[in-house]
């Protein structure tokens, strides 16, 4: 395992951006002996992150501000500060910011893992030569990482909601 930290900071970690949703890494696999790890996701108003399924790890957001709206299979819901949503490997799910105001939520992905291929986008993202590349090079990333990204439900919620998705 890694350093133990006793206390990790709210300003503390490496953070990246990605066209609409951030990523403030706060703990790493390395540091758990790979159970679980944790990163935040700021989220810009009305962004939708595109519909994906794992295939290794579960995913447990507890959101920290603002609105939440996230679709897991066929289950819809919107959840506000203190709630918890969960999205389980296996099955396609998705989330956006439901709300005029930026929402954050706090990830907990087990087993850890994941969020290598989180770091390895903002490698993507500034280095990709335009939205087509940046699409295919993700789902090669995803493919490794064991993440199938689907475009299922994005026109269905885009106009529903009024979302944009994330990178445009």
């Amino acid at each position: 395992m890694g350093a133990f930290r006793l206390v990790i900071e709210p300003d503390e970690g490496k953070s990246i951006w990605l066209a609409g949703i951030g990523v403030d890494f706060k703990i790493w696999g390395e540091e758990t002996g790979a159970q679980f790890s944790v990163v935040e996701h700021p989220i810009e108003p009305g962004r939708l992150v595109p519909p994906h399924i794992h295939s290794r790890e579960d995913e447990f957001s507890y959101v920290l501000q603002g609105r939440v709206g996230a679709r897991v299979g066929d289950q819809e819901a919107t959840a506000g500060p203190g709630s918890y949503i969960l999205k389980p490997r296996g099955i396609l799910h998705t989330f956006w910011n439901a709300g005029p105001e930026p929402a954050r939520i706090l990830e907990i992905i087990s087993p850890a893992g994941f969020e290598r291929f989180f770091e390895e986008m903002g490698t993507l993202a500034e280095t990709a030569e335009g939205p087509a590349e940046f699409v295919q090079q993700r789902a090669e990333l995803g493919e490794r990482y064991g993440l199938g990204f689907s475009d299922a439900w994005v026109a269905e919620l885009t106009s529903t909601y009024g979302l944009k998705l994330l990178g445009e």
